[in-house]
């Protein structure tokens, strides 16, 4: 005679609640109920209610997560970067930011650089030192004190 029931080695499957997927993903109840509703995000309704196996969750962030894709200031230096050498400095402020930040990250913290060596490392990734070094201080990344620059540390980064 053939057993129908489950056996301690059948994986157990999880499911949530609406509710429960909305506070493990902090977003609003109906929202995912919408996502649900619309196929978006795979559920089993019963009932009134829906039901997410837990697997189907996790493969559903997996698939629809940000972690995958490049950030603004990464898609920017991209399209500006060629054999590690940026063409240009972009005249929109943001995009510029962001590849300042690029060459900034070059400079360590707690030292402090005379003006060749701060226009040697910046000629590493743009020919145009003068505005690079100028847009440092102008933008707050660096202090320049006596013909001596240094990395400020108060900076906070945009990208």
């Amino acid at each position: 005679m053939e057993n129908n029931m489950i056996s301690d080695q059948d994986p157990v499957i999880r499911f949530f609640t609406t509710a429960e997927v909305a506070e493990i993903l902090k977003m609003n109840v109906q929202v995912i109920a919408r996502k649900l509703q619309q196929g978006e995000i795979p559920g089993y309704k019963i009932g009134k209610d829906w039901r997410i196996a837990e697997k189907d969750l996790w493969s559903w962030l997996e698939k629809h997560s940000n972690q995958n894709q490049p950030s603004p200031a990464e898609k920017v230096i991209a399209n500006f970067i060629k054999n590690g050498r940026f063409r240009t400095l972009p005249a929109q402020r943001k995009k510029r930011n962001y590849i300042l930040e690029y060459i900034l990250r070059q400079f360590e913290f707690n030292r402090v650089y005379n003006e060749p060596e701060i226009n040697a490392k910046i000629m590493e990734f743009h020919d145009d030192f003068c505005t690079v070094r100028r847009e440092f201080i102008m933008e707050k990344m660096m202090t320049r004190s006596q013909g001596k620059y240094q990395r400020n540390k108060s900076y906070i980064f945009i990208g």
